[in-house]
């Protein structure tokens, strides 16, 4: 072999990489497991469509357990040759924490589902694009350079808009869909255009790089550099329905399988601020004068405009439970921003304060929407009015709800709320936000309001009231229905009696 042919060889052997298949076990099992339901969606009867949602569940919990071997240190896969700090695939603290949230939130969707593919949507359908949307967001928190972080969230969103409009023949899911789409087709196009005028400023894609080279970028692109972190945010801004990109969310949830509006309630919001904590405390450190102030204002404004429109919903309009969520989804969006825009002033390590509050919220969220998916059944109208006597009809759903919402309100005996606000609020004060802690102050009283509104009602005595129809004979609650509301309430009184279990998170460093 010539000197010329050898170091041919040599270049190329330099070129093939190790995967480490490890890391990247939790969303290829559960994209496998979303191929399986499309083929096996082929050869089953009718009748039998029914195992397809137990293999998602069989997925789901797969793929949660092979994350269980990631729990500790920091694994890299698919980095550069010439430079190994510079991956596309990281499994971190933040990562593992992520992941965990998005794949349990997706359990606990699938077990909300489990009726509904059986009696009202195509099951093979549905699971299918419940897989595929889970596995690009296990992807994304552990993505780090932009192009893998923007495939990662579109593999989430897209099948996602899809499920939204799976109701055929209801003119709501179908409006919803298409008013979820297009938003978010708008914003992800600002997102790619941000993207490459970064790309153009910088040479690189890679996060950690990017943190690098943003920082000594030439006069001549400076504004092409903050424009395409502008631009970049903007996309991000959407996915968290932080105001005002907010508007699709209300009707969106709506019109959805409500499996599906807790699905984005909670897993598309831990995927939209997963992404954001990347792009601004990895790659963007070096314009934390641009995009600080800017989430700062961002938080109060999504903060306010959420509980005001919370407070607004009448308890006869038809779907005004499921509407109060969607606003409250809303609002709690914007405490999930003060911690990212606190980075911009401190240390990086206030982005915690957001990974403890988003593991409560997605707990007792999910749960909320799992009790308003048990009401539905009888009561399809889903109205604030219909869970007057809740807790004489179904006492423990009613205390289910009760805690749930006290949660979310931040009062006990919901001990993790009240501890999660307050984490959040210090991070706003520690970083000298004194003026944002005091808008989230007042939105929370605000919200006190609502949250214990709808948890009167579920213990007045139970009446035919102006507006409210009689009450239809009451219904078996499905065995996964059920495991649903228990494994939410569970994990909340865990969560309350042991906070320091999601608070731990607000003091380590993640990255």
């Amino acid at each position: 072999m010539t000197p010329d042919v050898t170091t041919a060889a040599a270049g190329t052997a330099s070129l093939v990489q190790s995967v480490d298949w490890v890391a990247i076990a939790p969303p290829l099992i559960t994209a496998a497991a979303a191929l399986i339901v499309l083929l096996a969606d082929l050869f089953l009867s009718p009748k039998r469509k029914s195992l397809l949602g137990w293999v998602t569940l069989a997925g789901l919990v797969a793929a949660l357990a092979a994350l269980l071997p990631l729990r500790t240190g920091s694994r890299s896969t698919f980095c550069l040759t010439a430079n190994p700090d510079a991956c596309s695939y990281t499994v971190d603290q933040f990562a593992f924490v992520i992941q965990a949230l998005v794949l349990g939130g997706a359990l606990l969707t699938a077990l909300l589902s489990m009726k509904d593919t059986e009696e009202k949507l195509p099951a093979g359908e549905f699971w299918f694009l419940l897989l595929s949307s889970a596995a690009g967001a296990a992807l994304l928190p552990a993505s780090r350079d932009l192009a893998t972080l923007v495939v990662a969230l579109e593999v989430a969103s897209l099948p996602a808009f899809a499920l939204v409009g799976l109701r055929r023949g209801d003119r709501l899911s179908s409006e919803a869909a298409l008013k979820f789409f297009l938003s978010s087709v708008t914003a992800t196009a600002v997102m790619l255009l941000g993207v490459s005028f970064v790309y153009a400023a910088t040479g690189t894609l890679h996060l950690t790089e990017l943190a690098t080279k943003l920082a000594t970028v030439p006069g001549q692109l400076e504004t092409v550099a903050e424009a395409g972190v502008v631009l970049t945010l903007v996309g991000f801004a959407f996915k968290t329905a932080a105001a005002p990109f907010h508007f699709w969310v209300p009707d969106t949830y709506v019109g959805a399988p409500l499996p599906m509006a807790a699905y984005l309630s909670v897993v598309g919001k831990a995927v939209g601020f997963s992404g954001l904590i990347l792009v601004t405390v990895v790659a963007f450190p070096a314009y934390a004068d641009v995009w600080g102030p800017a989430l700062a204002v961002l938080a109060a404004l999504t903060m306010t405009l959420g509980n005001a429109a919370a407070l607004r919903q009448s308890a006869t309009r038809a779907h005004s439970a499921v509407r109060l969520l969607a606003w409250s989804s809303v609002g709690q969006a914007g405490y999930l921003l003060v911690p990212i825009a606190a980075a911009a002033y401190s240390s990086d390590d206030k982005v915690g304060a957001t990974v403890a509050y988003a593991l409560m919220y997605a707990v007792v969220n999910l749960g909320a929407f799992a009790v308003a998916a048990l009401v539905a059944r009888s009561k399809p109208l889903n109205r604030l009015s219909d869970y007057r006597g809740l807790y004489a009809e179904r006492p423990l759903a009613a205390l289910a709800l009760a805690f749930f919402l006290l949660c979310l309100a931040g009062l006990p005996p919901g001990i993790i709320g009240l501890f999660a606000k307050v984490t959040v609020f210090s991070a706003a004060v520690d970083a000298g936000l004194g003026w944002l802690a005091v808008v989230m102050a007042i939105n929370v009283v605000v919200a006190l309001y609502y949250y214990l509104r709808w948890t009167a009602l579920l213990f007045r005595p139970a009446g035919a009231s102006a507006g409210t129809a009689p009450r239809p004979e009451r219904l078996r609650v499905p065995v996964p229905l059920a495991a649903a509301i228990g494994l939410t309430a569970v994990g909340g009184v865990l969560l309350s009696g042991l906070p320091q279990l999601a608070l731990h998170f607000a003091t380590v460093t993640l990255f």
